[in-house]
Protein backbone atom coordinates (compact mmCIF):
# COMPACT_ATOMS: atom_id res chain seq x y z
CA UNK A 1 0.00 0.00 0.00
CA UNK A 2 1.35 3.26 -1.06
CA UNK A 3 0.72 6.56 0.57
CA UNK A 4 0.13 9.35 -1.90
CA UNK A 5 0.28 13.03 -0.89
CA UNK A 6 1.33 12.43 2.70
CA UNK A 7 5.09 12.80 2.88
CA UNK A 8 5.40 14.01 6.47
CA UNK A 9 8.01 16.49 7.64
CA UNK A 10 10.94 17.20 5.33
CA UNK A 11 14.31 15.95 6.44
CA UNK A 12 16.35 18.19 8.73
CA UNK A 13 19.20 18.67 6.27
CA UNK A 14 16.77 20.23 3.75
CA UNK A 15 15.57 22.78 6.35
CA UNK A 16 19.15 23.70 7.26
CA UNK A 17 20.10 24.02 3.58
CA UNK A 18 17.11 26.26 2.70
CA UNK A 19 17.84 28.60 5.68
CA UNK A 20 21.52 28.93 4.70
CA UNK A 21 20.56 29.48 1.06
CA UNK A 22 18.00 32.20 2.02
CA UNK A 23 20.60 34.10 4.07
CA UNK A 24 23.11 33.92 1.20
CA UNK A 25 20.46 35.19 -1.26
CA UNK A 26 19.67 38.14 1.08
CA UNK A 27 23.37 39.08 1.28
CA UNK A 28 23.78 38.84 -2.51
CA UNK A 29 20.64 40.95 -3.13
CA UNK A 30 21.97 43.66 -0.79
CA UNK A 31 25.29 43.70 -2.68
CA UNK A 32 23.47 43.93 -6.02
CA UNK A 33 21.42 46.87 -4.70
CA UNK A 34 24.61 48.68 -3.62
CA UNK A 35 26.23 48.07 -7.00
CA UNK A 36 23.12 49.36 -8.80
CA UNK A 37 23.13 52.56 -6.70
CA UNK A 38 26.85 53.11 -7.34
CA UNK A 39 26.28 52.61 -11.10
CA UNK A 40 23.47 55.20 -11.12
CA UNK A 41 25.67 57.66 -9.19
CA UNK A 42 28.52 57.21 -11.67
CA UNK A 43 26.16 57.69 -14.62
CA UNK A 44 24.86 60.91 -13.06
CA UNK A 45 28.42 62.22 -12.52
CA UNK A 46 29.36 61.32 -16.11
CA UNK A 47 26.28 63.20 -17.40
CA UNK A 48 27.20 66.28 -15.33
CA UNK A 49 30.79 66.21 -16.60
CA UNK A 50 29.61 65.92 -20.20
CA UNK A 51 27.23 68.87 -19.70
CA UNK A 52 30.07 71.02 -18.33
CA UNK A 53 32.30 69.95 -21.22
CA UNK A 54 29.64 70.89 -23.78
CA UNK A 55 29.12 74.32 -22.16
CA UNK A 56 32.84 75.13 -22.06
CA UNK A 57 33.87 73.35 -25.24
CA UNK A 58 33.80 74.64 -28.81
CA UNK A 59 30.46 76.20 -29.67
CA UNK A 60 29.28 75.96 -26.08
CA UNK A 61 27.52 78.45 -23.89
CA UNK A 62 30.67 80.02 -22.43
CA UNK A 63 32.81 80.10 -25.57
CA UNK A 64 33.40 83.58 -27.01
CA UNK A 65 32.38 84.18 -30.61
CA UNK A 66 35.84 85.31 -31.65
CA UNK A 67 39.20 83.63 -31.48
CA UNK A 68 42.52 85.46 -31.60
CA UNK A 69 44.47 85.20 -34.86
CA UNK A 70 47.54 83.07 -34.68
CA UNK A 71 50.33 85.12 -36.25
CA UNK A 72 53.85 83.85 -36.47
CA UNK A 73 55.29 87.30 -35.76
CA UNK A 74 55.28 88.33 -32.11
CA UNK A 75 53.23 91.42 -31.27
CA UNK A 76 55.17 94.69 -31.12
CA UNK A 77 56.55 95.55 -27.74
CA UNK A 78 54.43 98.03 -25.88
CA UNK A 79 56.11 101.25 -24.77
CA UNK A 80 57.18 101.46 -21.18
CA UNK A 81 54.51 102.86 -18.88
CA UNK A 82 55.02 106.49 -17.88
CA UNK A 83 56.59 107.00 -14.48
CA UNK A 84 54.07 107.46 -11.69
CA UNK A 85 53.47 111.10 -10.78
CA UNK A 86 54.83 112.35 -7.52
CA UNK A 87 52.41 112.24 -4.64
CA UNK A 88 51.33 115.74 -3.71
CA UNK A 89 49.23 116.46 -0.65
CA UNK A 90 47.65 119.86 -1.13
CA UNK A 91 44.73 119.27 1.28
CA UNK A 92 42.11 118.81 -1.46
CA UNK A 93 40.21 115.54 -1.87
CA UNK A 94 41.49 113.23 -4.55
CA UNK A 95 39.65 113.01 -7.85
CA UNK A 96 37.54 109.89 -8.19
CA UNK A 97 39.18 107.25 -10.34
CA UNK A 98 36.22 105.65 -12.08
CA UNK A 99 33.80 108.52 -12.66
CA UNK A 100 33.63 112.27 -12.52
CA UNK A 101 31.38 113.83 -9.91
CA UNK A 102 30.18 117.37 -10.48
CA UNK A 103 29.00 119.16 -7.37
CA UNK A 104 25.76 121.08 -7.76
CA UNK A 105 25.41 124.67 -6.76
CA UNK A 106 23.01 125.36 -3.97
CA UNK A 107 19.66 126.65 -5.18
CA UNK A 108 19.34 129.90 -3.28
CA UNK A 109 17.95 132.05 -6.08
CA UNK A 110 14.56 130.26 -6.06
CA UNK A 111 14.17 130.47 -2.29
CA UNK A 112 14.81 134.24 -2.46
CA UNK A 113 12.11 134.62 -5.12
CA UNK A 114 9.60 132.84 -2.90
CA UNK A 115 10.44 135.06 0.07
CA UNK A 116 9.84 138.23 -2.00
CA UNK A 117 6.36 137.21 -3.13
CA UNK A 118 3.56 138.05 -0.71
CA UNK A 119 1.53 135.11 0.54
CA UNK A 120 -1.91 134.81 -1.10
CA UNK A 121 -4.76 136.28 0.96
CA UNK A 122 -6.71 133.72 2.99
CA UNK A 123 -10.16 132.85 1.68
CA UNK A 124 -13.09 134.68 3.21
CA UNK A 125 -14.41 133.01 6.34
CA UNK A 126 -17.73 131.28 5.84
CA UNK A 127 -20.12 131.43 8.76
CA UNK A 128 -21.09 128.06 10.15
CA UNK A 129 -24.74 127.24 9.48
CA UNK A 130 -27.07 127.53 12.45
CA UNK A 131 -28.30 124.22 13.84
CA UNK A 132 -31.94 123.45 13.14
CA UNK A 133 -34.37 121.55 15.29
CA UNK A 134 -34.14 118.28 13.42
CA UNK A 135 -33.80 114.65 14.52
CA UNK A 136 -30.23 113.40 14.97
CA UNK A 137 -30.20 111.41 11.71
CA UNK A 138 -31.23 114.47 9.67
CA UNK A 139 -28.91 116.99 11.37
CA UNK A 140 -25.69 115.74 9.79
CA UNK A 141 -24.43 117.88 6.99
CA UNK A 142 -20.88 118.19 5.65
CA UNK A 143 -18.85 121.08 7.01
CA UNK A 144 -18.77 123.77 4.27
CA UNK A 145 -15.39 124.97 5.56
CA UNK A 146 -13.86 121.62 4.69
CA UNK A 147 -15.52 121.17 1.31
CA UNK A 148 -13.32 121.90 -1.72
CA UNK A 149 -13.79 125.11 -3.67
CA UNK A 150 -15.21 124.67 -7.19
CA UNK A 151 -12.67 124.93 -9.97
CA UNK A 152 -13.61 127.45 -12.63
CA UNK A 153 -13.92 125.95 -16.09
CA UNK A 154 -12.02 127.21 -19.11
CA UNK A 155 -13.08 127.26 -22.77
CA UNK A 156 -10.65 124.42 -23.53
CA UNK A 157 -11.88 122.32 -20.59
CA UNK A 158 -15.46 123.20 -19.73
CA UNK A 159 -17.03 121.79 -16.59
CA UNK A 160 -20.39 120.09 -16.69
CA UNK A 161 -23.04 122.67 -15.95
CA UNK A 162 -26.53 122.51 -14.48
CA UNK A 163 -28.98 120.94 -16.86
CA UNK A 164 -31.33 123.91 -17.44
CA UNK A 165 -31.85 124.63 -13.73
CA UNK A 166 -33.44 121.21 -13.08
CA UNK A 167 -33.46 120.13 -9.44
CA UNK A 168 -30.86 117.53 -8.45
CA UNK A 169 -32.10 114.00 -8.38
CA UNK A 170 -30.41 111.27 -6.42
CA UNK A 171 -29.67 107.76 -7.47
CA UNK A 172 -33.19 106.66 -6.52
CA UNK A 173 -35.06 109.87 -7.49
CA UNK A 174 -35.39 113.31 -5.89
CA UNK A 175 -34.01 113.82 -2.37
CA UNK A 176 -36.35 113.37 0.56
CA UNK A 177 -37.38 116.66 2.19
CA UNK A 178 -36.48 117.04 5.87
CA UNK A 179 -39.26 116.22 8.39
CA UNK A 180 -41.39 119.05 9.79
Amino acid sequence: MSQKGNYGAPPKYLNDFSKALASEVRILLAEVGKLRDERRQLQYEIAELMAVKSKHGAGGEFTPEWAPKHDDAPPPASPAPPPPPEIMDDGMPARPAWRTVHKREERRHKSKAKAIQAPPPPPAAIAAPEPMNLPAWAQWKPNPLLSPAPIPGSPSAPLPSDHGGMPRSGLFGPPTPPPK
